[in-house]
């Protein structure tokens, strides 16, 4: 920033920060305009969504759209109280899901992030709920699992796709000289023109898990499977993305945490489309020779030989299954659209994939 204020003078660098404002802003009210007319709402009118927590706290979203004025308010009234459990989420983590679901609303621009994107966009949150919690409430696990289930009720709201695993699947394991930490992928949703990916995280997640050759020679695990979870993904004219099987074998006593969400209800399809598949962890005792189910949440301890399997969830499909999808599919590969509602990927993150790709 100094270099540029240095190289074309603070009055011009201000001036296009606040132009990059204006074109996000701009971008934004053209969408809501353009969703509000192509659904046939009323000038001032609101679309509803929901979803469900696996404790059953529901996240509840009405979204008041003026079309005159290009603006909307995300309300989120009705939404579940503060839980005891660690899945709350402070208000900015609501405000960075919909600044997300904004952006990815706008197939046409690949716009820098920036805070003119929620200029159009009232927030409201009622106090004490899950998005909203007491200053004592427990708000690690509202990062990695509550914003992807916000974020899915967003897209659903503007009808722009099926649901994803919304979860990161948040496994550690330690004892008092060593501690790890990894997320695991899961199925995307899919959408009116496009096969929900497998085996990727979803939405907003920046993490990439660690080589087996380098987890096996740091850490006391043993890797016996990592590989996609076949029909894990719901079927639809476009099929919702598969999840992943990951299983880890102990190698000494540790403390074993698993964090993780849609072990209860399943991932939605869209317009048709069937849900994906629930996910599920299993602990194998090698001792006992036997498996339990440790649900989405839990704390053990193992022993060497025990067996850790994370089955992550898939995402939902988009449309009814018919002999229309093969069709369909290659109307996309030719370039012939089939509905207006488009998501796109961009940013910083996106680009350094296609990057890595690449090469």
């Amino acid at each position: 920033m100094k270099d540029l204020v240095t190289e074309y003078g603070l009055a011009v660098v201000l001036a296009y920060m606040q132009h990059i404002q204006s074109c996000a802003e701009m971008a934004v009210r053209t969408m809501l305009r353009t969703f509000s007319t192509r659904e046939g709402l009323k000038a001032q009118d609101s679309v509803f969504a929901e979803d469900l927590l696996d404790d059953g706290t529901v996240i509840k979203l009405r979204i008041d759209i003026d079309r005159e004025a290009g603006a909307a308010t995300f309300d989120f009234t009705g939404t579940g109280h503060e839980i005891f459990g660690n899945l709350n989420a402070p208000p900015a983590v609501t405000a960075s899901a919909i600044i997300y679901c904004l952006r990815c609303l706008l197939p046409d621009m690949d716009i820098p992030l920036n805070q003119g994107c929620l200029a159009p966009i009232q927030i409201v949150i009622p106090s004490n709920s899950i998005l909203n919690p007491s200053p004592t409430a427990a708000v690690v696990g509202g990062n990695v699992l509550t914003s992807q289930r916000v974020t899915d009720v967003v897209l659903r709201a503007f009808k722009a796709c099926a649901a994803s695993q919304g979860c990161m699947n948040n496994l550690t394991f330690g004892d008092a000289t060593m501690g790890y930490y990894e997320t695991i992928a899961g199925g995307a949703g899919a959408g009116p023109t496009w096969h929900g990916c497998s085996a990727v995280h979803t939405h907003m997640t920046n993490t990439r898990i660690t080589d087996v050759e380098i987890l096996e020679r740091r850490y006391p695990v043993i890797v016996r499977q990592f590989g996609i979870r076949p029909a894990s993904g719901g079927q639809g004219q476009f099929h919702g993305g598969d999840g992943v099987i990951r299983a880890l074998e102990f190698t000494k006593p540790l403390v074993v945490s698993i964090l993780s969400e849609r072990r209860a209800f399943q991932p939605y399809g869209m317009a048709g489309g069937e849900n994906g598949a629930r996910g599920q962890n299993l602990l194998y005792y090698a001792q006992e020779q036997r498996t339990v189910s440790l649900g989405g949440k839990n704390t053990v301890s193992v022993a060497p030989g025990d067996r850790l399997t994370i089955f992550t969830p898939g995402g939902g499909g988009y449309g009814a299954p018919s002999n229309e999808a093969v069709p369909a599919a290659a109307a996309v590969a030719t370039g012939t659209p089939l509905n207006p509602v488009e998501m796109k990927t961009s940013g910083s993150l996106s680009q350094y994939v296609m990057n890595q790709e690449s090469v």
